[in-house]
């Protein structure tokens, strides 16, 4: 992503630009092929109008046969260009849709700057609904131009029959055009308000899922469930606004429509009934009167469209051009190498300095949840460099220089809240497959009594966000798969709050037998973890306050003594 600092907001048009611009050839042929079949279909009723005609005048069956076989031809025409134009079309389409999918969820899964106001069930919504409405624009924009073709042989034809019925055609059409503009802009900022309600909703219930639990063993969830209806309601309401403009929209649309239709009818009878137009020409017209109303419809309908598309593309935009809170460099850190924070100020952190030694097994007893959720937040990259003082080295490297790619092979930061996903034990534990440890870091997490549970073992099913666990087996599952991954440097953030102590104890002592040799720093308040460790930390007032071990800590620090005794 670009510098903050020189990034410019991408705007929806230059996304529905690029959009165009991939999709030319499609576009290109799918408008030929939806071109000849509004040109088809606007050929009928005037071949019936011409039919008609020399019937009148010549009555052989070699006249009668030749018509039968242009009809034919005609509906021949209009029933492969159809096919094969929508095929190409709807292939572009869904192929651009997938495009901007997949762009707009690697955006999301790339942690953004915290001043971006994006929640996960936001970037879904706009990941799925806005990237299908954007790609729409591929279709739009040829079915534009085809209806434009039948309006166009539709005026030629009535204006070669008589030159009034040709112009009202063209001054009918530019004078509805004209009013349902206006009106689109009205839909336009509608929709983008509507998707923004709707996306926020979908935010809130995510979060509700997600915590459901805890609010349950606190008695918030009437309170949260009210704060959720209240979203919903106003993207509800919200929705009724946009559906009664574009009912509004179609209504006035099918309305001029119908007039200009009635207009053309009338007007070729009166030159039929004064003797201006043949009778030929009078079923023409009145025939492309009727036909005239289904591409005067589509190519109404066209402005509406393209609005919707640019709003979606405004909000595509949001995600596309977030400002990314991870690093950005091409550097890749030395292994071995050590992990120091050297005066970092954020938040509570107030010039904060401690370095881990390669190796070392360090724990860190923050009094402030917060100043341990920033800490965690900075060593995870999940917070900009540019945006706290001080700096953090990666085997001797500043964590800015290095790439995203070089932080999370080398340094992996495991959350209190990680995520579980669909799928198995063992997908959980190794997702890529790549033949991780996985029966050590099961073992290591006391993971060992779910796996025995269960006669699948380690693919027994987990369920979306592991609503089949329990609260401990979820955080020992996350904990298993960090560990598993075996990188160079492991940072663990409040690993064993769900578990009991007897659980915890052994888990500590696994964690320091496991990763001897390897450079681990926990964030804990548990008395286990803290014992097992080599030294701790103790954070108090965004700096380290006092350093040694557990033990001695205990004996001779009271402060200490009363915030991680149990």
């Amino acid at each position: 992503m670009k510098n903050p600092e020189t990034r410019r907001p991408r705007p929806g048009a230059a996304i529905l630009r690029t959009a165009l611009r991939r999709n030319i050839g499609a576009m290109a042929a799918g408008t030929v092929l939806m071109g000849l079949y509004q040109a088809a279909e606007t050929a009928f009723p005037i071949a019936l109008g011409l039919i008609v005609e020399h019937t009148m005048r010549d009555r052989s069956p070699g006249s009668l046969g030749v018509s039968i076989g242009a009809l034919a031809v005609i509906i021949t025409t209009v029933s492969l260009s159809w096919r094969f134009g929508m095929r190409v079309l709807q292939k572009a389409n869904t192929t651009e849709a997938h495009r901007w999918r997949v762009r707009v969820a690697a955006c999301g899964l790339q942690p953004a700057a915290g001043d971006v106001d994006l929640k996960s069930g936001e970037i879904l919504t706009i990941a799925t609904e806005d990237a299908d409405q954007t790609a729409d624009i591929i279709e739009v924009v040829p079915l534009l131009f085809s209806s434009l073709v039948a309006v166009v042989v539709a005026a030629v034809a009535l204006g070669l029959a008589d030159l009034r019925l040709g112009l009202l055609v063209i001054v009918g059409t530019v004078a509805i055009l004209s009013v349902l503009a206006v009106m689109s802009k009205r839909i336009g900022a509608g929709t983008q308000e509507q998707q923004a309600r709707v996306a926020r909703a979908g935010a809130k219930v995510a979060d509700l899922i997600i915590g459901l639990r805890p609010l349950h063993g606190f008695g918030g969830n009437h309170a949260a469930f009210g704060s959720y209806r209240g979203v919903s309601t106003d993207a509800r309401r919200q929705a009724i606004t946009v559906a009664r403009v574009n009912g509004t929209y179609a209504g006035t649309a099918q309305a001029l429509n119908a007039v200009l239709a009635a207009a053309v009818s009338l007007t070729a009878g009166w030159l039929a009934f004064e003797g201006r137009i043949t009778i030929g020409e009078l079923v023409m017209a009145v025939g492309l009167a009727q036909f005239i109303m289904e591409p005067l419809k589509m190519f109404s309908e066209m402005p509406k469209y393209v609005m919707i598309a640019r709003a979606s593309a405004e909000r595509m935009a949001l995600v596309l051009d977030a400002p990314s809170a991870t690093a950005t460099g091409t550097e890749r850190p030395e292994p071995g190498g050590s992990l120091e924070v050297d005066g970092v100020h954020h938040g509570p952190l107030r010039g904060l300095t401690f370095t881990v030694a390669a190796g070392e097994f360090v724990a860190i007893a923050a009094y402030q949840p917060r100043a341990a959720a920033e800490l965690a937040s900075v060593l995870a990259v999940n917070t900009a460099p540019r945006t706290y003082g001080g700096v953090v080295r990666v085997g001797g490297r500043e964590i800015g220089d290095l790439s995203v790619e070089a932080v999370r092979e080398h340094l992996l930061v495991n959350p209190y809240d990680g995520e579980i996903f669909a799928g198995t034990l063992r997908t959980n534990i190794d997702p890529s497959g790549s033949g991780r440890p996985v029966d050590a870091a099961v073992e290591a997490s006391m993971l060992t009594d779910v796996v025995a549970l269960h006669r699948e073992g380690l693919d027994h099913p987990v369920r979306d966000r592991g609503a089949n666990l329990s609260g401990g087996q979820r955080q020992r599952l996350s904990l298993a798969r960090a560990l598993a991954a075996d990188t160079e440097m492991l940072v663990l953030h409040d690993p064993t709050t769900a578990v009991d102590a007897v659980t915890e104890q052994l888990i500590a002592r696994n964690i320091a037998k496991l990763r001897r040799g390897r450079t681990t720093l926990v964030i804990t308040s548990s008395p286990a973890l803290l014992d097992a460790a080599d030294r701790v930390l103790v954070l108090d007032g965004g700096v380290v306050t006092a350093e040694d071990t557990h033990r001695n800590l205990l004996a001779g620090d009271e402060a200490y003594c009363r915030a991680v005794a149990r």
